[in-house]
């Protein structure tokens, strides 16, 4: 069956955004009509770029043009505003991670959806008194990365037996002018967190969607090169602690001279398993018998940076083919409180954050 046509609506236009412009452009059926950002410089940007309707609200945007649908790519602290105000107007949502910039947020919005069980289209009071069914999803879109994809199917499969413990790491270079240029991107109070929530976050949500849900986290945080820069860490060093038992080292900076792939390794009874980002990245899964097998991860074909994932396209895409369904989507907002329960029990544990 052909994918209905939806007309689009974007809340934020900043550095994200075009990756969701380039993907909506790629999907047939998909049409992106207006653009919302609180910034008068930015709708300038957007005007300019686009040709497109600009406009200072989702409100306002969604009045005037009645979205299907809007992806909000807002900083942190403004994601779950608008999210709310779309759906509470009958009005899809796709929404850039984290889920909030804060655990009450979080809350406020899977609350508002109220049991998004299986079967059980979420909803949420509508401004009219009625019911709205719109969805939302949260774009961690490295669980479409072929190599992940792969790993789930073999963890899922039994052919691994007991998983034993698993490695991660993001280490990756940031500087001074990174935190100037945008300077929420340094405060407790706008983005949440340092490098936790803002970069390592991809990481951690495949950590606990491939491996379980992480009960505990030791470890700390720390500022090692940006003090007196940001407010926010540039360094963690953690050990998650899985229901199963099991625990994965975790190892993140952005001190680093130049970014290495980001590392997820797996140990299990019969296979050790490696997954790499980036250009020639993908799974190698190295049996006990000798065996080796790779599945190789496809180039980004969305626009943006390397260092953002391949599979932007593949989770809209998801996404879009999945609204007609009577489920919610699967990467909703209960799902991502997984990851920012895990980064939010790490700053508790360093006596910092919000």
């Amino acid at each position: 069956m052909a994918q209905r046509d939806r007309r689009i609506g974007l809340v934020g236009y900043g550095d994200v955004s075009v990756v969701h412009v380039g993907a909506i452009g790629a999907i047939d059926g998909l049409e992106l009509v207006g653009i919302a950002d609180t910034d008068p410089a930015a709708r300038e940007r957007a005007a300019a770029a686009t040709g497109l309707p600009t406009f200072a609200g989702v409100e306002e945007l969604i009045d005037a043009l009645g979205p299907d649908a809007v992806h909000v790519t807002t900083p942190h602290d403004q994601h779950v505003g608008p999210s709310l105000a779309a759906l509470g107007r009958g009005v899809h949502v796709l929404q850039e991670k984290p889920l909030a910039h804060t655990l009450a947020e979080g809350t406020r919005l899977v609350e508002a959806l109220g049991s998004a069980t299986a079967g059980r289209t979420p909803t949420v009071p509508r401004a009219d008194g009625g019911q709205g069914a719109a969805k939302i999803g949260i774009c961690f879109q490295n669980r479409h990365n072929r190599a992940s994809r792969e790993l789930a199917r073999l963890l899922g499969s039994g052919e691994l037996g007991e998983v034993r413990g698993a490695w991660a790491s993001v280490v990756w270079s940031r500087t001074a002018e990174y935190y100037a240029a945008k300077p929420w991107r340094g405060r407790w109070e706008t983005a949440g967190g340092g490098l936790l929530i803002n970069q390592a976050i991809h990481t951690l949500d495949l950590v606990q969607w491939l491996l379980g849900p992480v009960e505990r986290t030791e470890g700390l945080v720390s500022q090692k090169k940006f003090a007196g820069v940001t407010e926010v860490e540039d360094t963690a060093d953690l050990v998650l602690h899985h229901a199963s038992g099991i625990t994965t080292t975790f190892y993140a900076t952005l001190t680093a001279p130049v970014a290495r792939p980001v590392e997820f390794e797996v140990e299990t009874e019969n296979a050790y398993l490696e997954v790499r980002s980036g250009r020639g990245g993908g799974l190698t899964v190295r049996w006990a018998d000798g065996r080796v097998d790779t599945f190789s991860d496809k180039v980004a074909t969305a626009g943006g940076r390397s260092y953002w994932g391949v599979s932007h396209e593949e989770l809209i895409r998801d996404f879009y083919a999945s609204l007609d369904a009577p489920e919610p989507f699967w990467i909703g907002p209960a799902e991502a409180m997984g990851s920012l329960q895990i980064l939010k029990d790490a700053y508790a544990h360093s006596g910092v954050g919000n």
